[in-house]
C-alpha cells in the first residue's frame, strides 16, 4: 500500500503547514527527506518529544525511516500530516553491510508493505554489484510494485545498476552531496527519475553562500534536489532544528522559486511521480 493512496492527502493542495510554533509561522517550510528514529533514538526522544522536535524545525514533511520499522510507524501514528513513511529493510542497527545477503528480508518487507502505509523502500545501503543479489532485485521488484521510491545510499555503479534492471524507478540518492557536483549533475542528467538527497554537502556553506559549482547544479535541476538532515544517531536529533535554520540561510542566496523548490516542493514532486 502506497502512502499516497492512503492517506488521501492532496500533496498538490497541501500549501500549509501549521506546527503551532512562531518559528515554523516565520520561516520557510523545509522538507528533510532523511530522518531516522531507530530504537535508541525512540528510548531518548518519545514520539510527543520527536514531533515537537520535527516542529520546531518548522518542517512541512519529515521522511522518516528507522531500525527497526516500528520507530517510523510510532512517528506516523502521531503526525501523518508531517511524517512520510519510508520503510527500511534493517530489524536493528549493525546490519548495513549483510542485509543484502538475507533472503528473510523480502518476507519482512512484504509483510510491513501489506498492512502499513509507505512512500518508499530505504534508506538502504548498496553499492556496486549488491544489487544483482536476489534480495535487492526483490527491493527493486516490490518498489516498482507499490509504486514507491528508493532511498539508496549507493556509489554511482550501484544507481546505474538499478536503472539497468528498472529504467522506471524513482531513485532518491542519499548523500549525494558527498559528490562532486559535476558528477551529480552527470547522474541526473542520465537518469530522469533520480533525485538528489543533499545531505551533508560537500560545501557546506556555512557562510550562508552557496559556491559556484553547486549553484550551477540547483539552477540545472531546479526540480531534482532536496536537503536532508540524517539522524543516523539519537545524538543528531537536537541537531534537526540547527540544521533546518542553516539550511534556510544558504536557500535565502538562490533565487525565491528555487529556493522553495529545494526547500519543500521537489519533495511534493517525488511522492506525486509516477
Amino acid at each position: 500500500m502506497t502512502y499516497s493512496k492512503l492517506t488521501g492527502l492532496s500533496l498538490a493542495a497541501a500549501l500549509v503547514f501549521s506546527t503551532g510554533t512562531a518559528l515554523a509561522q516565520e520561516h520557510q517550510p523545509l522538507a528533510d527527506v532523511h530522518i531516522h528514529y531507530s530504537h535508541d533514538a525512540w528510548e531518548i526522544f518519545p514520539p510527543k518529544k520527536a514531533i515537537a522536535i520535527l516542529n520546531e524545525a518548522g518542517l512541512k514533511y519529515a521522511f522518516v525511516s528507522s531500525s527497526s520499522d516500528d520507530g517510523t510507524q510510532m512517528l506516523y501514528a502521531e503526525a501523518p500530516d508531517l511524517i512520510v513513511p519510508v520503510l527500511r529493510p534493517y530489524r536493528r542497527r549493525g546490519e548495513l553491510s549483510t542485509w543484502m545477503h538475507d533472503p528473510t528480508r523480502l518476507e519482512s518487507l512484504k509483510s510491513r508493505l501489506a498492512k502499513n502505509t509507505y512512500a518508499g523502500i530505504g534508506e538502504f545501503h548498496a553499492y556496486g554489484d549488491d544489487i544483482e543479489t536476489d534480495v535487492l532485485q526483490g527491493v527493486i521488484a516490490l518498489a516498482d510494485q507499490y509504486e514507491l521510491f528508493l532511498h539508496a545510499h549507493s556509489d554511482a555503479e550501484a544507481i546505474h545498476l538499478i536503472f539497468k534492471h528498472d529504467p522506471d524507478a524513482r531513485v532518491l540518492w542519499a548523500h549525494s552531496g558527498f559528490e562532486d557536483p559535476e558528477a551529480v549533475a552527470d547522474m541526473l542528467r542520465t537518469y530522469p527519475r533520480l533525485w538528489s538527497d543533499l545531505a551533508f554537502r560537500s560545501d557546506q556553506a556555512y557562510d550562508g553562500e552557496v559556491s559556484s559549482d553547486w549553484r550551477a547544479l540547483f539552477e540545472e535541476f531546479p526540480a531534482r534536489i532536496m536537503i536532508g538532515t540524517d539522524t543516523y544517531t539519537p545524538e543528531r536529533w537536537p541537531y534537526v532544528t540547527t540544521h533546518a535554520e542553516w539550511t534556510r540561510e544558504w536557500l535565502a542566496d538562490l533565487p525565491k522559486e528555487l529556493a522553495e523548490n529545494i526547500a519543500w516542493k521537489n519533495a511534493e514532486r517525488l511522492l506525486k511521480a509516477r
